[in-house]
């Protein structure tokens, strides 16, 4: 007597979870567990035995077009996050150098700086001089600097991240040829100023300061992404004000400095691929990059506002230095420095995660949900 199906009913869970692997068609299967395979034989050949390839390691060539036939994603980033970086970053450098045309080349703005240069040391709380006279060291600006960048150096080499090595090392070079500006810039006579006539845009420990901060931004997992742009971006700071302090350089000096260093730095990631990324199945959203970005965007924007307008309001007494407009120029050129720091590592810190790692179908992709014990005991009986 034949057996129908009615006989033998299938049971199944409406509640079980959703299997991403096995909604999958075979072929994008196999390529998710061997991605070789993507590549497909010629025509008349037999392939012979297919190298294991560890992601940790690094992607072949081979893989990487293999990859790349299946989801672009996986080895490059969006075309759109690419164009933001690159756009974000000339957006940058232009205002460093707009910055540094405003305060050299008028009258007002090398009255600003002349101001600020000579009157913040005396100006600020005594707990704020004593900070900054710690950090005001040489040795030590270029001793905490350097162990920041060594530790993001060390980062990218245990992550096997070969390309975003070689994406710091760019960025080195990058930084380094900034700071011979320095004797290319010109400095017209304006006014007659105590501070030194030769010019110092942009400031070289700022410069390294920045550059230390987001190459380990860049180079850090995505679990302490937004940890590394908060100490970053302090230490940004704490050097720029401490060099202010310290009568080393101004304000204009200071900001062209930073924003330098984040453009060229959005510039290089613009070209983020392959190892550059994160590895595909440990891409997922970051609630810490998300907060502690949109904290320092927003943030940084209201100080700069605030700073702007502060600056307006002490605008008629800069020409001729008046007493009455120096509270307002230290007090915007301090709010001003961090509000630019703010601004430019949030920018950073969201443009680093989106090229780092991109949300697909491959990148979303990690171990299949075990189904619960209890209910598929309850779909049994």
């Amino acid at each position: 007597m034949g057996m129908n199906d009615a006989q033998h009913p299938v049971i199944r869970d409406p509640h079980a979870p959703a299997n991403m692997v096995d909604s999958m068609d075979f072929a994008t299967q196999r390529a998710v567990h061997d991605p070789l395979a993507a590549l497909g034989s010629a025509p008349g050949k037999e392939r012979t035995a297919e190298p294991v390839v560890d992601f940790d390691r690094g992607l072949s060539y081979d893989l990487d077009r293999g990859l790349a036939r299946l989801d672009p994603l996986t080895v490059r980033p969006r075309i759109s996050s690419r164009v933001l970086c690159a756009v974000f970053g000339l957006l940058m450098i232009a205002a460093a150098f707009g910055i540094w045309w405003l305060c050299v080349h008028t009258e007002n703005g090398q009255s600003y700086d002349e101001i600020v240069w000579k009157q913040l040391p005396s100006n600020l709380p005594g707990w704020a001089s004593g900070v900054m006279n710690v950090v005001a060291q040489s040795w030590l600006v270029i001793a905490v600097s350097c162990v920041l960048g060594a530790l993001g150096v060390v980062a990218a080499a245990v992550r096997r991240r070969w390309w975003l090595v070689g994406q710091i090392a760019v960025l080195a070079a990058l930084c380094w040829a900034s700071t011979l500006l320095k004797g290319v810039l010109p400095r017209p006579f304006i006014i007659q100023t105590d501070s030194p006539v030769v010019n110092s845009a942009p400031s070289g420990h700022t410069v390294l300061a920045a550059a230390a901060a987001v190459v380990l931004l860049i180079a850090v997992p995505r679990a302490v992404r937004a940890l590394a742009a908060v100490v970053g971006g302090t230490w940004t700071v704490l050097v720029g004000v401490s060099v202010m302090v310290g009568q080393w350089h101004r304000t204009s000096d200071v900001l062209m400095s930073i924003l330098l260093v984040v453009g060229l730095t959005l510039i290089v990631l613009a070209f983020t691929r392959t190892s550059g990324m994160d590895d595909p199945g440990r891409r997922v959203s970051s609630v810490s990059v998300q907060i502690v970005g949109s904290v320092l965007i927003t943030g940084g924007l209201l100080l700069m506002l605030y700073s702007a307008y502060v600056i307006w309001q002490v605008l008629p007494g800069l020409n001729v230095i008046a007493s009455w407009a120096v509270q307002g120029s230290i007090v915007s050129s301090v709010v001003g420095i961090i509000g630019v720091t703010a601004l430019a590592f949030g920018l950073l810190l969201a443009l680093r995660h989106i090229t780092a790692a991109p949300l697909s179908r491959l990148g979303l992709i990690g171990a299949p949900p075990a189904p619960p014990v209890q209910g598929a005991q309850r779909g049994t009986r």
